[in-house]
């Protein structure tokens, strides 16, 4: 992924000693952005900090507030400290509980994964979106919103537009979802806990699955937090497999700049998980870094919004969200019917 400047488009590097002064005005801003995302998701669960940061960043640009001294620190912000946060994203996940879920359920979601994945990169190539997009579409609507879009790019090579258009895409459809399933499994009759792991298999953002689990009653909410946790933990497995094959691709083409067969925070992201799951962390470190995971995806989705052109979100917006809507009914179809066979 490359984060453009207003002037140029320069790779990012760890930051020298010499080099952090340079850092910290982008750094404070995006952190400032971070932390007010933070609070409007303390106050309103449903909405994601992820959201409302690239909200802001978006805001900052079109309405003159970017500044070029800005850059090396949104630059950083938008690799490192991403790739980090989701590193910390594996302490949200405890593997013992999704093993409690049962062979039913797990297939069931995986099926519903691979199945709307697939469905949404064919649909999104017979409509004409470009591949990146379409491919952080696919991976927003199938594991987990924004941070999983965010995940994507770092072997998708995305513009920040896409990027964008991806996390708009999944915050509009989760949003109605929100609406709509509740809804459904009333007219459908399913009972508390059916609802909760369908909710879990098909709702996009961990927060709105909360908020429907949380209003549908405490057994509908342990079962479908439970499910997006492990759609979450298929983050790991996807990524790999799309930096697999686009490695395949670069050989044959003999192009030198391979990616590596298996990104470093994909690693650390399975290690994090695997190190909650022991049940060596106490309570307290644990919420540190639930809460420095959230603050830094937020800063560095807020850096990828402050380098987007609004206009050209925009422009390919509708298309994006067609095939997002195709993806999401697959999603909760393929999910919903598995589910009833299963339980």
């Amino acid at each position: 992924m490359v984060i453009k400047d207003r002037a140029t488009v320069a790779p990012a590097s760890a930051p020298r000693p010499g080099r952090f002064v340079g850092l910290l005005p982008g750094l404070l801003v995006a952190g400032v952005a971070a932390g007010g995302g933070y609070l409007v998701n303390h106050w309103f669960g449903a909405v994601s900090p992820l959201v409302v940061a690239i909200m802001l960043g978006i805001l900052l640009t079109a309405s003159g507030g970017y500044r070029p001294w800005l850059q090396p620190g949104l630059r950083f912000a938008a690799t490192m400290l991403l790739r980090i946060g989701l590193v910390l994203l594996g302490l949200q996940l405890v593997l013992s509980d999704v093993v409690d879920l049962g062979v039913g359920p797990l297939v069931v979601v995986v099926l519903g994964v691979a199945v709307s994945f697939v469905a949404t990169r064919w649909v999104g190539a017979r409509l004409g979106l470009s591949a990146e997009r379409s491919l952080l579409v696919a991976t927003g609507v199938a594991i987990c919103g924004a941070s999983a879009v965010a995940a994507m790019n770092q072997v998708g090579d995305g513009e920040e537009e896409d990027v964008v258009t991806a996390v708009a895409v999944v915050t509009v459809l989760g949003t109605l979802s929100m609406v709509a399933l509740p809804v459904l499994g009333m007219l459908l009759g399913l009972d508390e806990v059916l609802l909760g792991l369908w909710v879990g298999a098909s709702v996009h953002e961990v927060g709105q699955v909360v908020a429907i689990g949380g209003a549908a009653g405490a057994a509908a909410l342990s079962a479908a937090v439970v499910v997006k946790l492990f759609r979450v933990l298929l983050l790991a497995p996807l990524v790999a497999l799309v930096a697999i094959g686009r490695r395949a691709g670069r050989r044959t083409a003999g192009d030198a700049g391979k990616p590596p067969i298996l990104p470093w925070f994909v690693v650390g992201f399975v290690a994090a998980a695997a190190l909650r799951s022991t049940g060596w962390l106490p309570s307290g470190v644990l919420d540190v870094g639930t809460v420095a995971g959230t603050i830094l995806l937020a800063a560095a989705m807020f850096a990828l919004g402050a380098a987007v052109d609004l206009r050209a979100v925009a422009r390919g917006g509708r298309r994006a969200l067609t095939v997002g809507a195709v993806g999401t009914v697959v999603l909760s179809t393929v999910t919903l019917a598995g589910l009833v066979l299963t339980t």
